[in-house]
C-alpha cells in the first residue's frame, strides 16, 4: 500500500468513526506506530484532520482552518486544479471568482488569457488580475475581512445580483457524500449562492481533502454545478452522483 493509499484509508476511518487512536490505526493498516504518527502529522499539516495526543479526529465542523494554513495546504494539487480550470475558460469571457485559496491560484492561471471581464469579492484575486491591462476587473462592494481580503455582506450579495456572467468559479470547504456543498461562513455562503444563480456555467474547485469534510453551513448541491475540478478520483458515492446528474468531472493529475 502506497503512502497516498494509506493516508486515504486513515481519512476514511476517521470520517466514519471519528477519533481514532494510533493503536487502532496500526491494527487496521498493519503498519508501525511510527508510520502512523508520521502520516497523521503530515495530514494535520495539510488540514485534513485534527491531531490529538495518541491519535487524531476529524476537523471541526464549526470553524475553518486558518487562512495562512489553507494557503500552504495542497499547493501543488491546487495549482493543477487552477490550470485545469483556466484551460476551460476562453478568451473574452466574463466570470465571477469568489473566495478561497484555490481561486487565488485560478487568478494566476488566467493571466495568459485575453480580454476577460471579472467580477469578484476577493481583493487578492482582484489584485492579481488587475495587472493585465486588457482585463476588466470589478470589485463587489461590502465589508472587507482583514484575515483574507474577502468582501462579504448584504451589499455584496445585492451587487452580485446585478450581473449575469458566463462562468462562476466557486471554492468550497466540504462536499458531503450526498452531494451537499458545505462551508463555515454564512455570509460567504450567501455570496457564493448569488454567484451560482447568476452564472451560465458553474465551475467548482475542490481538492481531494474536501470530499467528506464536515462544515455546518449548507451552500447548495453538486446538481447546481456544471463541472467539478479536483486532483483525485472522488469517492464512489460522489462519482456516481456526478455521472447520474451529467456533471463534468475534471481530474487534474
Amino acid at each position: 500500500m502506497s503512502q497516498a493509499q494509506r493516508q486515504a484509508r486513515i481519512l476514511e476511518q476517521i470520517q466514519l468513526k471519528g477519533y481514532q487512536s494510533i493503536d487502532e490505526l496500526v491494527a487496521t493498516l498493519q503498519v508501525t506506530p511510527q508510520t502512523i504518527r508520521r502520516d497523521l502529522n503530515q495530514m494535520a499539516d495539510r488540514g485534513e484532520l485534527e491531531r490529538h495526543h495518541g491519535g487524531a479526529g476529524p476537523v471541526s465542523s464549526t470553524q475553518n482552518a486558518a487562512y495562512q494554513l489553507r494557503q500552504r495546504n495542497a499547493t501543488a494539487e491546487k495549482q493543477r486544479i487552477a490550470a485545469c480550470i483556466a484551460r476551460q475558460i476562453p478568451d473574452q469571457a466574463s466570470l465571477f471568482i469568489n473566495l478561497g485559496t484555490t481561486n487565488e491560484l485560478v487568478a494566476q492561471a488566467l493571466l495568459g488569457h485575453r480580454e476577460l471581464k471579472i467580477v469578484t469579492n476577493n481583493l487578492i484575486v482582484a489584485s492579481i488580475l488587475s495587472a493585465k491591462a486588457d482585463f476588466s476587473v470589478i470589485i463587489a462592494g461590502g465589508e472587507v475581512r482583514h484575515r483574507d481580503g474577502g468582501i462579504v455582506g448584504e451589499a455584496t450579495r445585492d451587487f452580485i445580483h446585478q450581473f449575469k456572467l458566463d462562468y462562476g468559479i466557486i471554492g468550497i470547504s466540504g462536499i458531503d457524500e450526498d452531494g451537499s456543498l458545505l462551508d463555515f461562513d454564512y455570509q460567504e455562503v450567501r455570496i457564493a449562492q448569488a454567484i451560482m444563480r447568476n452564472s451560465r456555467a458553474v465551475f467548482l474547485a475542490a481538492d481531494h481533502s474536501k470530499f467528506g469534510r464536515r462544515a455546518m453551513v449548507r451552500l447548495g448541491h453538486l446538481q447546481q454545478c456544471t463541472a467539478l475540478f479536483t486532483d483525485r478520483t472522488p469517492p464512489a458515492a460522489i462519482k456516481d452522483l456526478l455521472q447520474r446528474e451529467n456533471i463534468q468531472l475534471h481530474i487534474a493529475e
